[in-house]
């Protein structure tokens, strides 16, 4: 157990690693990753059955506890992201399909991810974890609204469609995840410990499909979208910051709202543009899967380094009280 969760351990560190390798084999011998094009949606399944093995209802217990925090990071998740694609696409002049897949990703729920981002830069993880569990639940009907709303000038969405789709690819396979957890929980130690190294091969899976499908498009606007990309992820990181900062939050609130805001759930904008829209438009998700997981950690780093007034006064109290038995030594 402890060497599988060694395991799992070392490949979620060097994550965004193995997918650009592994998405750059793909690009030069896409025909040997076409074969798992079909698997995407069972793909991202086995993702979120393992998200659903790890929540509890306390992962929704702030929502009592603190309604107007989680209400500020859900809105800031639904609100920013797709303002921020459809700007960014109407001042690009982006081509549709391309268009299409930033607003995927833009009006997705949160990553998983964001949860170990949060507290890796010593955030407010209750509150991460709390945002990313309701905005996951309200997906089904929230994220087809928003890009029937934003995405609909490009290409005809079908909502109806889309929430079914949602359903049956986070919904469901988190409701068995959390059921499974609750029936054998005291039996799950050995497979909780494997989800992260399960969850790494079925991304670095759906990546690895999406470049292959579309590795043609990809050579002619790999750059264009990878630019997109970053500046999307970019602002909705600073702007979640700003956001928490407006409504006075502590840092580590603002920590955890900048995470929660910038960091999405490509991989149900990847499911969801390869089942409704051309396979083009599931190359930014692809790529924000990549690129999340290097700016998610470089973030967390610089967060872990910033201290607020609370954390200062715990420092100088702790310095305070070993002084007098320094003193008692001498």
């Amino acid at each position: 157990m402890q060497t599988l969760a060694k395991l799992s351990a070392f490949f979620g560190k060097t994550f965004a690693l193995w997918v650009i390798v592994a998405a750059v084999i793909a690009f030069f011998a896409p025909d040997a990753f076409k074969f798992l094009a079909p698997y995407i949606s069972i793909l991202l399944g086995i993702v979120m059955f393992g998200m659903g093995l790890t929540l509890k209802a306390k992962d929704f217990s702030e929502v009592v506890k603190r309604p107007f925090d989680v209400l500020i990071g859900i809105l800031g998740q639904f609100v920013i992201m797709p303002l921020l694609a459809y700007g960014l696409c109407v001042v690009l002049s982006l081509p549709s399909e391309i268009a299409v897949g930033v607003i995927l990703v833009g009006c997705c729920p949160g990553g998983t991810a964001s949860n170990v981002m949060t507290f890796l830069g010593r955030g407010d993880v209750p509150l991460s974890v709390t945002i990313s569990a309701c905005t996951t639940v309200m997906a089904p009907i929230v994220t087809p609204a928003l890009i029937y709303l934003f995405a609909q000038q490009w290409v005809e969405v079908d909502p109806l469609s889309m929430f079914l789709s949602i359903i049956n690819i986070v919904i469901l396979p988190i409701v068995a995840g959390v059921i499974v957890n609750a029936l054998f929980g005291k039996h799950l130690a050995v497979a909780v410990s494997a989800l992260p190294l399960i969850s790494v091969f079925a991304i670095i899976a759906i990546v690895v499909a999406v470049v292959a499908v579309s590795r043609d498009q990809i050579a002619k606007t790999g750059l264009l979208i990878f630019a997109v990309v970053i500046l999307h992820n970019c602002l909705g990181l600073a702007l979640g910051y700003l956001l928490a900062k407006l409504f006075r939050m502590n840092l580590k609130k603002r920590k955890a709202l900048s995470i929660e805001v910038g960091m999405q759930n490509s991989g149900l904008g990847v499911a969801l543009a390869m089942a409704h829209f051309d396979p083009l438009s599931a190359v930014p998700s692809a790529i924000f899967s990549v690129w999340h997981n290097i700016s998610g950690p470089i973030l967390a780093t610089i967060f872990a380094n910033m201290k607020d007034e609370e954390d200062l006064a715990q420092e100088q109290a702790a310095q305070a009280a070993l002084q007098p038995a320094t003193a008692k030594r001498v």
